[in-house]
């Protein structure tokens, strides 16, 4: 039998024969890998672990704990959960059930809704068919075959897939005991490796998320190789409950959304303007040592605009219907960019001038489904902390390494400390000549490496306009959130013939960067509240000291304490309720105030107040002078 070569992803290489496996392939490494893998990369394709190899190939073998390997995971427990409803529930009709960030669902055609009792009923069926240890089965056939398969089950969402797939492509369908799914893969070898499941709730769902089709019946779950992971999960799960930033937003009284303005339209109120106010100050700053340039930039652009930018081809749906103003069509902006090559654009640009670097806190409107929305995370209109560096080529290394360290610069000042890196590179269907791509991945990863950052790659994951590096953050619950981007972009440059004159007299198209250090402003917010809990750092508190007299004698002497805290730009207020102290200091520490300062007849006779810091208690008695130094030292730290 012949041999073929396989190379690992730390470049060694090593003979095997023709139509080994990538399971093979573990147990050859270790008995340890070969129980923990859960999918393989194959010359840049995911494959089953029973795939047979018959060429040399690059392999990368995935465990549970990669975004892969949970993928393929949780897709699988897909497949097992569908199975369990049919046998539970034969009337039923499947259609589609993917993996998610946070596990899986499947949507069913259900008359009736599932009941707690049935999700109940269904993770225990699931139990008892991942002991039986059935084999993910794949089989390819003509599209026929897999018609006539579907027609006699009656399952017809899966014959309204099928008719949306050209005749002569071959069909992948996947069994696993008595049950077979139309899917393109991978799973996982066998239902025995699924040893922890639980189903979290059932909601309705239009088919293809069109509210003119029928209504359906989805199951959310999540599953993992352990009991122990699942216990953990679940823990995180009620701890994520009490971060939710939509209930600590109300509690700390920063946003609303309300329908009589509209879905996903944010009222920031006093203390969350306060915040922004606080972060657009830093973040001004800080652009303006970096040698940002600050732009402002209208909220509507004539549609000649847009059809130049590509928006009105590739961007359509996101975008709200055209206005008309002076017989002309408008549309409201869902991006920044356009505007920024129109400054950039309003004379000639030498490379002397290079790189000029346009920021904006710039206010853009996409259309977001109504079932997408999410509090801050998902809103329809957003604030993004918006960048483009335009450069030469000489110059882009240098650009991409500043950006990546202002990015991180930037989220450590908010108390992120953990992050995830991903470099994404050239999809298959893209615009740009293969060599700029070259450069500019090549740019991206030489200064990830130069930095001694450590980053996954994500193979084919770039926009079809350029590759670029993602930023998230994990939380104490480790969960990510996406944060930063830096991304190329081939398009518009060219789509709006972007020109510098260079050093030989000829013109020359720049290169661009997209750059957003915090995202959107909403969705930083509402990470920012669920990472810290509510309890932001001293120097973003709205209100960082709450003044609290015994009883109305002494409010005179609180006002001179609010007073001389003011004047050293300390925000605090005072509570004038008519309240026991004990009630105050309950309801200051409810809206995680950091300090309290309890003022008296002993406190105003001694000049002094008696502090409280929040989850800590009492700090005992302290001149003011002395508070507003250690208050200060701590602002300035960012801590």
């Amino acid at each position: 039998m012949s041999k073929i070569e396989i190379t690992f992803p730390d470049n060694s290489k090593k003979k095997y024969e023709s139509g080994i496996t990538p399971q093979k392939i573990a147990e050859d490494i270790s008995q340890g890998l070969a129980k923990q893998i859960i999918t393989a990369r194959v010359n840049g394709k995911l494959v089953d672990l029973n795939h047979p190899l018959n060429q040399d190939a690059k392999i990368v073998l995935y465990k549970f704990n990669s975004a892969e390997g949970r993928e393929v995971y949780w897709h699988s427990t897909a497949h097992l959960m569908a199975q369990a409803v049919k046998e539970l529930f034969p009337d039923v009709k499947v259609t589609i059930g993917p993996a998610i960030e946070t596990g899986f669902y499947y949507d069913f055609d259900k008359e009736v809704p599932f009941t707690d009792a049935d999700l109940e009923k269904i993770e225990n069926k699931m139990i008892e068919l991942s002991k039986e240890n059935l084999e993910y089965h794949r089989q390819e056939l003509p599209k026929k075959e897999a018609e006539q398969i579907f027609r006699k089950m009656g399952e017809d969402y899966k014959l309204e897939i099928l008719d949306e797939i050209p005749d002569s492509e071959t069909i992948s369908v996947y069994k696993q005991g008595n049950f077979i799914d139309l899917c393109r893969g991978p799973h996982i070898l066998h239902t025995g490796k699924i040893k922890a499941i639980k189903l979290l709730k059932t909601s309705g769902a239009y088919w293809r998320g069109d509210s003119n089709n029928k209504m359906l019946q989805r199951i959310y779950g999540v599953s993992f190789p352990s009991k122990k992971e699942l216990r953990k999960y679940l823990h995180n799960l009620e701890e994520a409950k009490k971060r939710d930033h939509r209930k600590i937003g109300k509690e700390l009284d920063i946003y609303s959304i309300q329908d009589e303005i509209g879905p996903g339209l944010v009222l920031w109120h006093p203390n969350g303007a306060m915040m922004r106010s606080i972060i657009e100050d830093f973040w001004k700053k800080r652009h303006f040592q970096e040698n940002y340039q600050l732009v402002n930039t209208p909220h509507i652009g004539k549609a000649g605009l847009w059809e130049t930018s590509g928006h009105l081809s590739f961007y359509h749906d996101s975008m709200y219907a055209p206005m008309e103003i002076d017989e002309q069509e408008y549309y409201i902006k869902p991006m920044n960019c356009p505007f920024h090559i129109a400054i950039y654009q309003n004379e000639k640009r030498s490379y002397r001038e290079l790189p000029i670097k346009y920021a904006e806190m710039g206010t853009v409107y996409r259309y977001e489904p109504s079932g997408a929305l999410h509090g801050l995370m998902r809103v329809r209109g957003f604030t993004q902390d918006d960048a483009h560096i335009i450069c030469t080529p000489e110059q882009l290394d240098e650009e991409v390494e500043n950006t990546i360290e202002f990015s991180l610069e930037m989220l450590r000042a908010f108390g992120f400390e953990d992050f995830e890196i991903f470099l994404s590179t050239r999809p298959e269907k893209a615009v740009g000549i293969p060599e700029k791509w070259e450069k500019a991945q090549l740019s991206l990863k030489k200064a990830l490496d130069k930095l001694g950052i450590e980053y996954a790659m994500d193979e084919g994951g770039g926009a079809f306009y350029g590759p670029k590096i993602d930023i998230k953050i994990k939380d104490a619950l480790n969960r990510s959130w996406q944060c930063s981007t830096i991304q190329f972009d081939f398009n518009l440059p060219e789509r709006f013939n972007m020109e510098y004159i260079g050093a030989d007299n000829n013109s020359h198209q720049p290169y661009m960067i997209h750059r957003a250090l915090l995202g959107s402003m909403e969705r930083f917010f509402g990470t920012l509240i669920e990472y810290h809990a509510g309890n932001f750092p001293l120097w973003l508190c709205p209100v960082q000291v709450k003044v609290i007299p015994i009883s109305e004698n002494f409010e005179k002497y609180a006002r001179q304490v609010e007073k001389e805290l003011k004047q050293h730009d300390i925000r605090s207020e005072i509570d004038h309720k008519n309240e026991k102290v004990g009630y105050k200091i309950r309801e200051a520490e409810i809206k995680k105030i950091p300090y309290m300062l309890i003022v008296g007849e002993k406190e105003e006779n001694s000049n002094t107040v008696s502090v409280r810091k929040h989850t800590v208690g009492d700090q005992g008695t302290s001149s003011l002078t002395d508070f507003i130094s250690e208050l200060q030292k701590e602002i300035k730290s960012k801590k």
